[in-house]
């Protein structure tokens, strides 16, 4: 596909300017796919004449009709979000049979191509209407074997008090089990992701946390896309190699004059059984194999006469492509991705999180106190020097075992003393002046507020009598 596609999102919080086409509302105002992509000058190609273009990457969805195409556009703009990715804006979730049946094309199977070819998969609900309608459902679990590719964000979230947060995060876990069938707990980013002033800020903290991490998971794709397509490449092999398998030993099952109908029939209900011996003989994995119902209902139309049998030499030439070949092709991506300078995304609301006040973390924990004359640990210096002399200073030090007293009252682990020990030793003589001492209760403090320890010690944070005075030159 055309670099980086994103699905089930809002494209006009990302890029922070309208596209065209584009229409917000609280029914379900769109009714189309609409791929915004980058060009230079503003406007939209509708879909028969999408299909047809071979600069886009999307002449396969022509066999889904015209009742698709008309419903289907690309959406140009010159957006800088846009140099690194694009997005494919879906359809509003329909709930009733007679709606389903009405947009003419098969929704599920156009969710399920666009889910093959995605870098990431992105469900999108508001936290006062968590409703999985039965066609959200179906589209879920059209996107079955792209799990790795799925990110859940329960928007909106500052409309609820915390206490009807965690009532409203458990029920969407418990909705969402009940859809996709995988042991893994889908990551979901909760906060409210659009433009509007926050109506309850009491989880203003974790909101900004939540966006900080959903950025930095698309900004991180770029880095890692010719990982991820080598990482389709096997997936696809390895399918192709399974349904090699599968065809041939149809096709050696088959009759040579009478009752190939009733045997196709036969082979047809007892696939489940044929997939266990081809387990059994082959030795390959049952996540391997394709959906048995769907297969199934492919191999209805076709003729197993017709099939080709197994050429081993060609089964040897894909053991040896994932055995040899990728590896060696993985470690040239590798030493390529080294040497090449990192790429982001950049522009629209990402960069209202990367510098400025207003970054996450900004002034917080470590780095408070970044940008103020004063060190910071010293507004409360004046209560550490009171338990720093209750503990006997001896020329102005405690030792460690001292301090060892005082430190473990954080019931903090030792791992984590142990580290505040290593920042706080600023000269490394294994004693603590009180000034380090100070300091030493400051980085527990932070510890105890729920904030990382920085791994090295910031210049900021470094005691006074500790710093290291200008060199000036004569």
């Amino acid at each position: 596909m055309y670099k980086y596609i994103y699905m089930f999102f809002t494209s006009r919080y990302l890029l922070e300017q309208d596209f065209p086409g584009m229409r917000i509302g609280p029914e379900p105002t769109t009714d189309s796919f609409i791929a915004v992509m980058y060009g230079e000058t503003e406007g939209n190609v509708p879909g028969n004449a999408l299909v047809v273009d071979p600069k886009k990457p999307f002449r396969k969805l022509s066999r889904f009709g015209n009742a698709f195409l008309n419903r289907f556009m690309c959406s140009q703009l010159p957006n800088e979000v846009l140099k690194s990715i694009s997005i494919i804006d879906s359809p509003g979730i329909l709930s009733g049979e007679k709606q389903r049946i009405s947009r003419g094309y098969d929704f599920c199977q156009v969710l399920q191509w666009f889910a093959e070819r995605v870098d990431r998969i992105i469900l999108l609900f508001d936290a006062h209407k968590l409703d999985i309608s039965d066609e959200f459902s179906e589209a879920i679990k059209s996107f079955r074997g792209q799990d790795d590719k799925i990110r859940v964000v329960l928007n909106k979230a500052d409309q609820v008090d915390t206490q009807q947060l965690m009532r409203v995060y458990g029920a969407l876990m418990w909705s969402l089990g009940k859809v996709i069938d995988t042991p893994e707990v889908l990551r979901v980013y909760i906060g409210s992701f659009w433009a509007h002033p926050l109506r309850n800020t009491d989880n203003r903290r974790l909101f900004e946390a939540e966006a900080q991490d959903l950025f930095k998971d698309i900004q991180s794709l770029p880095q890692k896309a010719a990982v991820r397509k080598l990482n389709d490449l096997i997936k696809r092999a390895r399918l192709a190699k399974v349904h090699a398998y599968i065809i041939s030993y149809l096709k050696k099952e088959m009759p040579s004059v009478f009752g190939k109908e009733n045997k196709k029939k036969e082979l047809i209900n007892k696939l489940p059984e044929i997939y266990i011996q081809l387990q059994r003989e082959y030795h390959i994995s049952a996540g391997d194999f394709p959906e048995v119902k769907k297969m199934q209902e492919q191999l209805e139309n076709c003729d197993f006469t017709k099939f080709h049998s197994l050429k081993p030499k060609l089964i040897e030439t894909v053991d040896n492509m994932l055995a040899n070949k990728i590896a060696s092709l993985m470690n040239l991506i590798r030493q390529e991705e080294s040497n090449m300078p990192t790429e982001m995304v950049h522009g629209g609301a990402f960069d209202g999180t990367m510098a400025g006040p207003f970054g996450h973390g900004y002034g917080e924990g470590a780095k408070e106190g970044a940008d103020e004359e004063e060190w910071v640990v010293a507004k409360d210096k004046p209560a550490y020097d009171e338990i720093f002399y209750t503990l006997s200073p001896i020329n102005g030090k405690i030792s460690g075992i001292s301090a060892k007293k005082e430190m473990v009252t954080s019931k903090l682990p030792n791992s984590v003393l142990g580290k505040i020990w290593k920042l706080a030793d600023c000269d490394g003589d294994g004693m603590l002046d009180d000034e380090e001492f100070a300091l030493a209760k400051h980085l527990i403090k932070i510890k105890l507020d729920g904030y990382e320890l920085p791994g090295t010690l910031p210049s900021h944070l470094v005691p006074p009598s500790h710093r290291k005075p200008f060199q000036t030159a004569e």
